[in-house]
This record gives C-alpha cells, structure tokens and sequence, in this order.
C-alpha cells in the first residue's frame, strides 16, 4: 500500500514536470513569435521610409510651384493696386 502511493505521488511530480515543460516551451515560442512579429513591422517600416521621402520631395515641388504661382499673383495684384490707386479716374 505504501509503495503505491509513493508511486502516486511520483507519477503526479512526472506528469506536473512534463505539463511545467510543455508550458515553458509554448511560452518561448510565443516570445519568440512576438519578435519576429516586432521585426517584421520594423523591417516594414524601414522599407516604407524611401517612399515616404520620395513622395514629400514630389509634394514639396508641387508647393514650391504653387508658391511661386501665388507671390507671381500677389506681385501683380500689388502692382495693379498701385496702378489703380496713382490714377483713380482710369478705371
């Protein structure tokens, strides 16, 4: 009788040790699955940042074009504010 609860009580330390294993084991896989999830958005981000930089030198071209298109605009406006302004009857 003694020696079956002796072997009872070692059966259920294997079985724990075996469970705690099994545990330990899915928990490092689950680390190391999350890194390699970490990696790849960085290896993503890392990849996306020429395009970023390529799309704010097209867009910084559009602004500097529309830039000049309003100081052109403005300069001429002043101009023909000061044109009308210097001879009020003309128009």
């Amino acid at each position: 009788m003694g020696w079956i609860i002796v072997l009872v009580v070692i059966a259920a330390i294997v079985f724990w040790a075996v469970g705690a294993y099994n545990r330990l084991v899915s928990l490092r896989n689950k680390f190391k699955n999350a890194f390699a999830q970490i990696d790849v958005q960085l290896k993503r981000r890392y990849d996306l940042i020429p395009n970023l930089v390529e799309t704010a030198k097209a867009y910084m071209k559009h602004e500097r074009e529309t830039l000049e298109n309003v100081i052109r605009a403005r300069n001429t406006a002043v101009t023909a504010n000061a044109a009308a302004a210097s001879d009020p009857g003309s128009t």
